[in-house]
C-alpha cells in the first residue's frame, strides 16, 4: 500500500509541475511544448461544428485548410491576446481580421457600449449616433462628402458597385487580380492567362452573366488598365489601394496616381476599397497616406470598433444617387445599428489621440523586420513589409508586386511555420495570403517574444 501511495504522490508532483510549467510558458512567452499546447477541447468543438455548419465554420479561412490541422476555438480576447477554450494564451496578430486596432475588448469601447446597450440593441430608425459617426468619417476621409452605412464590407461593396453603374450609366468595371471586394457575385472573378480578360466566375453557383461586366487587370500594371479603358465603356476602376487579401502587397504611389489620371481621362470613377486600410494605415486611410483621392470609398472593420459594420461614401453628387435622395436602391434592416455606431465613434476617438499611429508604425516595423531577419539568417526565402499597423510576408524571395508574384510562395512551408508558431503562443492569420495586424495594445515585449519564437521556428524549419 505504501508503494502505491508513493507512486501516487510522485504522479501528482509531475502533474503539478506540468501545470505550473504550462502557466509559466504562457506568462513568460517561452516556447510551449506539444504537451503545453493542448487543444483537445478546441478539436472536440470543431468536430461537432462540422456537423452543424459547412466545414465547421462561419467563414472558410477559419477552418485552417491552408495551414493544416484543426483551428483553435477562442473563449475570450483582451488587449493584444486571445485565449482558447483549452486555456492557451496567444499573442494575436489577426485582430479579428483588422477591426481590433485599439486592442480586443478595449475598456473605453466596452464602457461606451454598456451605456448604449441600456437604450436598446437596434432601432430600425434614424439615430443621432449615425450623424456623429458620419461626421467623423467625412472629416477624416478626403473623398467622402456623404456616407451610407451598411452591415458589412461585402454589403458596402455591393452598394458601391450598383452606385458607380447608376451614376455613370455604364456597366463594366475593372478590378485587379487578387483584390477581394466581398463575396457578391460580380466580384468573384479570376483573371485568365492574359494580362487582362473578360471575367469568368470563380465560384460554383455564380452565373456567367453576373460577371460579364467585370474586367480583370494585373495590379500595378497601368498599361493593361489603359488598354481596357480604351476598349470598353468602364464605369469604375476598383481596387484595394494596399492589397491585404493576397497577402500584404503595397502599391507604388505612381500606380495610384496613374489610376487617378487614367480614370479621369476616360470618364470612369476611381474607387478605393478601404474596408481593410480605412483608419488602419492612417486616420484618413490609404488615400490620405498616399495623397491620392478617389471618387468613391468603401469602408468597414475599424469603423465598427469590432461590431458588424460597413459603409460607402464619396462625392456628394455621386452619393445623392442613393435612395431615398436618388433612384438607386439599397437598404438594410440593421444598417446604422446604434451599438456599431457607438463602438465606431469611441474607436475613432481613441485613434485621433497623439501618438496612436506612431506606435503602430514603430512596433509593426520592428515585428516584420525581426521576422524577416530571422528567416533570412536561417537560409529561408522570405520577403515582406508593413505600413503602420498592417503587415505581411511571403515565403518567396520576392519582390511581390501582384498576385502572380505572391502565388510563387512556398505555402506548404508557411503552413509548417504557422503551426509551429501557434504552438509557441503566436496567433497569425492561417493563410499565406492574408495580411496581419497590430494594435495599440501590443507592447515591445510582445514583439520581442514573437521575434524570438520566429527565430526558433525558422532555425528548426525544413
Amino acid at each position: 500500500m505504501a508503494i502505491y501511495k508513493s507512486l501516487f504522490a510522485a504522479l501528482m508532483m509531475v502533474a503539478c509541475l506540468t501545470i505550473y510549467s504550462t502557466v509559466d510558458a504562457f506568462a513568460t512567452g517561452m516556447r510551449m511544448s506539444s504537451v503545453a499546447h493542448n487543444t483537445q477541447k478546441s478539436s472536440e468543438i470543431f468536430e461537432e461544428a462540422k456537423g452543424l455548419m459547412p466545414g465547421g465554420v462561419s467563414s472558410p479561412v477559419r477552418a485552417f485548410k491552408s495551414v493544416g490541422g484543426n483551428p483553435v476555438v477562442f473563449d475570450r480576447v483582451k488587449g493584444a491576446y486571445a485565449y482558447d477554450v483549452d486555456g492557451n494564451k496567444y499573442i494575436d496578430y489577426v485582430g479579428t481580421w483588422g477591426p481590433a486596432i485599439c486592442g480586443h475588448a478595449n475598456d473605453e469601447v466596452l464602457d461606451a457600449l454598456k451605456v448604449a446597450l441600456d437604450k436598446g440593441t437596434s432601432f430600425g430608425a434614424p439615430s443621432a449616433l449615425e450623424n456623429e459617426l458620419a461626421k467623423a468619417v467625412i472629416d477624416a476621409v478626403p473623398s467622402v462628402e456623404m456616407v451610407r452605412f451598411t452591415n458589412s464590407g461585402t454589403e458596402a461593396c455591393m452598394g458601391m458597385l450598383r452606385l458607380v453603374r447608376a451614376f455613370t450609366g455604364r456597366e463594366k468595371v475593372i478590378k485587379f487580380d487578387g483584390c477581394y471586394h466581398g463575396h457578391a457575385d460580380g466580384f468573384l472573378v479570376q483573371a485568365g492567362s492574359g494580362v487582362a480578360t473578360l471575367g469568368l466566375p470563380d465560384s460554383p453557383g455564380v452565373p456567367q452573366g453576373s460577371t460579364a461586366g467585370t474586367l480583370v487587370a494585373t495590379y500595378q500594371d497601368l498599361e493593361g488598365v489603359e488598354a481596357l479603358l480604351k476598349e470598353h465603356e468602364v464605369a469604375a476602376v476598383i481596387l484595394e489601394p494596399v492589397v491585404g487579401n493576397s497577402g500584404f502587397i503595397p502599391p507604388t504611389k505612381e500606380f495610384l496616381e496613374g489610376l487617378r489620371e487614367l480614370t479621369t481621362k476616360y470618364g470612369a470613377l476611381l474607387v478605393f476599397d478601404e474596408v481593410m486600410t480605412g483608419f488602419r494605415i492612417a486616420y484618413g486611410g490609404a488615400q490620405s497616406y498616399f495623397g491620392v483621392t478617389p471618387d468613391v470609398t468603401t469602408m468597414g472593420k475599424v469603423i465598427g470598433g469590432g461590431l458588424p459594420v460597413g459603409a460607402y461614401g464619396g462625392r456628394k453628387d455621386i452619393m445623392e444617387m442613393v435612395a431615398p435622395a436618388g433612384p438607386m436602391y439599397q437598404a438594410g434592416t440593421l444598417s446604422g445599428n446604434p451599438l456599431a455606431m457607438t463602438a465606431g465613434l469611441k474607436t475613432l476617438e481613441i485613434l485621433k489621440r497623439p501618438g496612436s499611429y506612431e506606435h503602430l508604425d514603430t512596433i509593426t516595423k520592428k515585428l516584420i523586420n525581426g521576422i524577416l531577419a530571422a528567416g533570412l539568417e536561417n537560409g529561408h526565402a522570405v520577403c515582406g513589409g508593413s505600413i503602420s499597423g498592417m503587415f505581411g510576408f511571403f515565403f518567396t524571395e520576392g519582390p511581390v508586386n501582384c498576385f502572380a508574384d505572391a502565388a510563387k510562395s512556398d505555402t506548404a512551408k508557411f503552413g509548417r511555420w504557422h503551426r509551429a508558431m501557434l504552438e509557441r503562443g503566436i496567433y497569425l492569420a492561417p493563410s499565406q495570403y492574408e495580411a496581419g495586424f497590430t494594435s495599440l495594445q501590443h507592447t515591445e515585449e510582445d514583439i520581442d517574444a514573437t521575434i524570438a519564437a520566429a527565430r526558433e521556428v525558422f532555425a528548426e524549419l525544413k
